[in-house]
């Protein structure tokens, strides 16, 4: 899967960012929240995405990503799991927003996986959601394959978006009220919505 950078941020900065986070069979360091480590070197080198969608009943634990390379078939279901699932309409993801979503999960050292509320959404969903809300986007990133809301049972709202901060690839909503993260490829920016 091929993905342009029109945002501002370089694959080099979001894999510096996701080498801090990495999973790897030969460890060379202990991460530390927030620490700019560079590039694991040698075998083992995977990323790995947990979700499951309260919508669905759908879980997804998959590596997606090994020593360099996409698993354009592991992709290829994230692609489904992160569906509009009120019309079941798809559109490829940003590998990006799945590496900071990954990067993030690994931060904040837990084994529970995201609760996915919302991850791509057809222009239809998100037309009728800025209806509702003021706090939807017109020209949402969401409707990109850019743009992920999440949540986790045991971490708060400022203790998911702290480490989605740290990786300092793209943007991070805080939404305390609503109890979810939204994370994207996007500018690096935040908000408290």
């Amino acid at each position: 899967m091929t993905t342009t950078n029109t945002s501002g941020i370089s694959r080099r900065d979001l894999l510096r960012a996701f080498a801090a986070t990495a999973v790897s069979a030969a460890p060379a360091f202990t991460p530390t929240f927030g620490q700019a480590a560079g590039f694991l070197r040698g075998a083992g080198d995977v990323r790995r995405i947990k979700m499951y969608s309260g919508r669905t009943g759908e879980k997804i634990d998959m590596i997606y990503w090994i020593e360099g390379d996409y698993i354009a078939e592991s992709v290829n279901q994230i692609v489904h799991f992160m569906r509009d699932w009120r019309n079941n309409k798809t559109i490829a993801i940003d590998t990006r927003t799945i590496d900071i979503m990954a990067a993030s999960h690994n931060l904040l050292d837990v084994t529970e996986p995201y609760m996915l509320l919302s991850g791509y959404r057809s222009p239809e969903t998100n037309a009728m959601l800025r209806r509702q809300s003021s706090g939807v986007a017109r020209n949402s990133l969401h409707m990109r394959g850019q743009a992920a809301d999440l949540r986790l049972a045991s971490r708060s709202v400022n203790q998911i978006a702290s480490a989605a901060q740290s990786c300092n690839a793209g943007g991070v909503g805080r939404y305390a009220g609503s109890n979810f993260v939204h994370m994207d490829c996007g500018q690096v920016r935040t908000w408290n919505g």
